[in-house]
Order: C-alpha cells, then structure tokens, then sequence
C-alpha cells in the first residue's frame, strides 16, 4: 500500500527541510493525490518499465509512480530533496522502496552513463524554464526512452504539440517532432500545486518513433533554428546566413522540393530534413 502526499504532508515535510520553493529552480510541488494518479494512468505506466523522473521534489509524483509496480529512476539537482527521497519512500511505501534510485544531478547534463538500467517512459512534472531543453537532451540522451508524459506550463504545451500552419509552430515543435509525435492531453489547474503557480499547466504525451532521413541531427537542428529566426521572412532569406547566399538557400530549397517564398512554420521536420540531407 503506497500511501499519496497530501497538502499537510507536503508542507509538513517542506518546513522539516526548511526548503522555500524558488522561482529559479520552478519549484511547484503537486499535493493532490488525485492528480497524482491521473497522471500516472495516462503515462500507461506498467510494472515492465523503468520510469524516469526529473525533478521528484518531495515524492508526490514519485510515490504514485512506484506505486505501479515500476522502477523508478529520480533525477534531482537539489541535494536536500535528493538525500529526503528514499526516506520518504520508504514511510509510505516500503513494499516498493527497492524499486527507487536517486540521482543527485542536473537533468540538463545528466548522460545514459548516469543512469541504471535503460529507462523507457519519462514521466515529469517539469521547471516551466527548461522544459523543453530537457526533453530534448534526455530523448538524444537516452535511446531507451520510448515515451513520455511531462507537464509544463499551458503555452509550452501548445508549442511542443503544435502542427505546421499553427501561428505557434515553431523550434520546440519540429525538434520534438524529430523523435517522435507529440500530443497535448490533458489541463492541470493551478490549485494542486504549492505554492499555486501564475500560470496554467498542460499534460504533453508523446512517443519516439523513426527519425526523418537525415544523417545530421546537429545540422537539422541548426537548419530548424535559422529558419525560424526571421518568421516573417520566406526561407530563401531567412536561411541565408545557414546556407552561405540567399542564393545557394534557393538552390537547396528547390532541390528539396520546397518553395523558396515558403515559410518555416508551413514546413513539417521531413520537409527540413529534406532541405538538410541537400546541403
């Protein structure tokens, strides 16, 4: 039996360790069980995985994980969390303590090599500033990744969920897109969270599937960064500076089989891996 935080042990266990959730870290820690175990539903969590967690905090989303049966790898920068988790753990969920491993690191720098065992569902309720870097370090970092559920705040979910043609497609659109499709599932409302954040906050899923045909990610992504530097320009000028001429821009559009007067935001990742695998 895994016993979920509430708010009175979220607080509880907040003054014991004297922390003060700072804006720098996006600190918002999660006391509602029911949203706890929502999430882990949707995540589709099963005994068979290895879940990684960035960010744990003090346990809520952690408890509910290992309450599946899963492993559970927990990633946290701050060492005062980080040293308090397996014994919050093993308070309220002995059965399954064995099944947690902490590591104390930046998710944003953390390797495979880091890791035990090959986790394969990312399942993390995210700091609003580096949402999105993270996910995109860890799915290039860890190939054994093949899922994930994250919360971030409302307009970053849109933004990785995004298709071509939508005013807010963009750079976190196409890169994501890149491992796999992304989809926006589900609103988190402001008041399962201490303290309640200013903003909105999303569920964002997504799976890895086959990469596009390109045998650059780097120069991908470098083409994907150009090309949505200067939106209201076509890509024959926009990527200019990435091609060498607007001229030679031209060229490679063309041979990709994409309009040069055509803008990124109407192009999907294999119309930009395309133009990539030209150059």
């Amino acid at each position: 039996m895994v016993e979920l935080l509430g708010p009175a042990e979220i607080r509880g266990l907040a003054a014991e360790l004297d922390v003060r959730p700072t804006k720098k870290l996006g600190q918002n820690f999660v006391h509602d069980p029911n949203t706890v175990r929502r999430i882990v539903e949707l995540a589709g969590i099963s005994p068979d995985d290895v879940v990684l967690e960035v960010g744990p905090g003090l346990g809520s989303l952690t408890l509910g994980l290992l309450a599946t049966g899963a492993r559970v790898v927990a990633v946290e920068i701050d060492p005062k969390l980080a040293e308090r988790l397996p014994k919050t753990v093993a308070e309220r969920a002995p059965e399954v303590a064995g099944n947690l491993t902490v590591v104390g690191a930046d998710a944003l720098r953390v390797t495979s090599a880091d890791l035990p065992g090959a986790p394969t569902a990312l399942v993390a309720n995210l700091p609003y500033n580096v949402a999105v870097p993270v996910v995109l370090h860890l799915l290039a970092e860890v190939p054994s990744l093949r899922s994930g559920l994250v919360m971030v705040q409302t307009e970053v979910a849109d933004r990785m969920a995004a298709a071509p043609g939508s005013r807010i497609y963009g750079v976190p659109s196409v890169k994501l897109a890149y491992y796999g499709p992304a989809r926006k599932v589900a609103a988190v409302p402001r008041s399962v969270f201490w303290p309640v954040p200013n903003v909105d906050s999303a569920l964002v899923a997504f799976e890895r599937g086959a990469a596009p045909a390109s045998d650059d990610r780097d120069r991908l992504f470098g083409l994907v960064d150009a090309a949505f530097s200067q939106r209201r320009k076509t890509l024959r000028a926009a990527l200019a500076g990435w091609a060498g001429s607007a001229e030679r821009a031209g060229e490679l559009l063309t041979a990709a089989g994409v309009d040069p007067k055509s803008r990124g935001e109407q192009l999907d990742v294999h119309d930009f891996a395309r133009i990539a695998a030209a150059r």
